[in-house]
């Protein structure tokens, strides 16, 4: 395949889709690798490492590849470019990028959608969510650190005791519970929650303390949660809001693609929460769950720092780029076959899970429904 690695356009976006040790797996595979000029650059890959992997660097060259690799979705116009039967992968969240998807129907583009990959076993390699999460969660943890102005450990020393801070942290999924990892690593006391059954015994693994609050836990599919109740919802932020009280630090990661956040804390929660305490939302960019949060900002509520996450894993491109490049090189295989040229299997529930349009068709029911709903 012709595979085309293009320059993130999107305002304080800093990944890169392939980073180079990605491009020289991709060339040893038998694949074209064009990257365009600087398409690293933010995520610290100099051309020249791209280069030296076995690209090809220059101007974005989307007529001719089989193949556009990006982390966020292609514009309308970078879509114009490519020809019909070519196929994209990059995040695309389909709510909020209809125009994108009616522009890669029309133009016969096969578009593959990283937030949609199933999460099965099989494709735990392939999760750019999970990865991305994991960035997520460190990054809270060490932005909370730097916020909190007091230690985070247990310091003994003559001159008398430093207690170490209390963190909670709500929802114990991949962010989350990369976020306890680190508190627990930097020192500080950590408790947590989440609705689903499984995750106390996560949380214990990590060092930390499970609140159990005696409700009935929310199993869900696909490793999240099931929606809650309002009634439970509100006895739920009851019985949370003495924990919060007493804590330092406030994380909160609780998310599903596709959906509004949870609102897992109101205002006045927060406002009970001690002088100098530092509250981390890392769902602010869609909906969060504190009320007051504000992504890509700190504000004030009470006595509390309130930090909203945006673009979170871009804070960290580095790592966060070599990640999800390796997301992306591990679902390839499903998309090239043996013969390393585009043939999508379409037998393959990853593909089909993945797949949003294809063959002039809006291929994720979902997406389709919505569409249809703005031209009924």
């Amino acid at each position: 395949m012709k595979i085309a690695l293009v320059k993130e356009t999107r305002e304080g976006e800093a990944r890169v889709a392939l980073v180079p040790d990605a491009v020289a797996k991709l060339v040893a595979a038998g694949h074209t690798v064009a990257v365009e000029t600087g398409a690293g650059h933010n995520a610290q890959f100099a051309d020249s490492e791209y280069t030296e992997a076995g690209a090809q660097v220059g101007r974005a060259a989307l007529g001719d590849a089989d193949l556009v690799a990006s982390v966020q979705p292609l514009t309308t116009d970078q879509i114009g470019s490519l020809r019909s039967g070519a196929a994209t992968i990059s995040f695309l969240p389909t709510a909020q990028s209809l125009d994108q998807v009616k522009a890669f129907r029309d133009a016969g583009i096969t578009a593959l959608a990283l937030e949609l990959v199933p999460r099965i076993s099989r494709a735990q390699s392939m999760d750019a969510l999970s990865s991305q999460a994991l960035v997520s969660g460190y990054r809270a943890a060490i932005v909370s650190a730097g916020l909190l102005r007091r230690f985070f450990p247990l310091n003994m020393t003559a001159a008398g005791t430093v207690q170490p801070a209390q963190v909670v942290v709500l929802c114990a999924g991949v962010a989350g519970l990369q976020a306890i990892a680190t508190c627990k690593r930097l020192g500080s006391v950590v408790k947590a929650y989440d609705v689903r059954a499984a995750a106390a015994e996560e949380i214990r693994s990590m060092g930390a303390k499970a609140i159990e609050l005696e409700l009935d836990t929310l199993e869900g599919t696909g490793g999240y949660a099931r929606e809650m109740t309002e009634d439970r919802a509100q006895r739920q932020r009851e019985l949370l809001t003495p924990h919060i009280a007493h804590a330092d630090v406030l994380i909160t990661t609780a998310a599903v693609p596709g959906r509004t956040a949870p609102r897992l804390v109101t205002a006045d929660m927060v406002r009970q929460m001690k002088p100098g305490s530092v509250v981390v939302d890392l769902a602010a960019e869609t909906g969060g769950n504190v009320e007051g949060s504000e992504p890509g900002k700190v504000v004030t509520i009470g006595h509390a720092q309130v930090w909203g996450g945006a673009n979170v894993p871009s804070q960290m491109p580095g790592p966060a780029s070599r990640l999800l490049a390796q997301n992306i090189v591990n679902l390839l295989p499903l998309v090239s076959g043996e013969e390393a040229v585009l043939a999508p299997d379409f037998e393959d529930e990853i593909v089909i899970g993945a797949c949003v349009t294809h063959a002039g068709e809006v291929r994720h029911e979902p997406t389709r429904g919505l569409l249809e709903g703005l031209t009924s």
